[in-house]
């Protein structure tokens, strides 16, 4: 071979081989351990994958770790697009992958109704989808089944039902579950009397969730 096909020959195994020891500005690298080591006004000193990176606020560091705000006592970081607040020295050992969306298909029944079997603080509740409920709705009965204070501690309103207006209490529910989704802290508004029978699902659950109307199937998925 000629001395000239040689040079472009090794000129071509160095590149190549550069090319793939080097990681390109923009790369962004899997987090799988994360430790607050310092907290400071608007720094962060956390040990990513055993390496120590010092965040200031609205920089990311190469592994994609933002910082969002930080004090002497927490630190809000986003990782993957999703945001969470760390204390000094909490240690997370785990893979921040993007999560799995969650999704619970309810199913029209003869009625031309979407219901289904749900669960309220963990006890089993029949329910039925109501968009048109601007809150997760149930009767005093229901209420009463399921041990909810409401008159303890809900608060007093006026509720507007197909009969006229009645008392009402609101109140927030620790968890709602439907299929494999259950969210937490729901608002919730119980009805003096024995209506509705089924407890409605109506859109302080629905209004965070993604909802897609396939005919017969209303199909039901987390946002995030």
């Amino acid at each position: 071979m000629k001395r000239i096909d040689w040079l472009r020959y090794y000129s071509w195994v160095a590149v190549v081989l550069l090319s793939l020891c080097i990681v390109w500005p923009g790369t962004v690298l899997a987090v799988e351990k994360l430790r607050v080591m310092a907290l400071f006004a608007d720094k962060a000193m956390v040990e990513i994958n055993g390496k120590n990176r010092l965040l200031k606020k609205g920089k990311a560091s190469p592994e994609g770790v933002l910082l969002i705000s930080a004090d002497a006592k927490e630190v809000v970081l986003e990782i993957d697009g999703k945001r969470e607040t760390y204390e000094l020295g909490r240690h997370v050992s785990a893979s921040f992958s993007k999560s799995e969306f969650k999704e619970a298909r309810i199913y029209l029944n003869n009625r031309g109704s979407f219901t289904t079997i749900g669960s309220i603080n963990g006890r089993t509740v029949d329910m039925l989808v109501d968009t048109g409920a601007s809150s997760v709705a149930m009767s005093e009965v229901e209420a009463q089944r399921l041990g909810l204070p409401y008159r303890l501690k809900g608060e007093v309103i006026g509720v507007s039902t197909a009969s006229g207006f009645a008392k009402g209490y609101r109140l927030t529910l620790d968890r709602v579950k439907v299929g494999d989704i259950m969210l937490r802290n729901i608002d919730a508004t119980v009805i003096e009397g024995s209506s509705p029978q089924q407890v409605l699902l109506g859109m302080t659950f629905l209004g965070q969730l993604q909802m897609e109307n396939k005919s017969s199937v209303m199909v039901l998925r987390t946002k995030y």
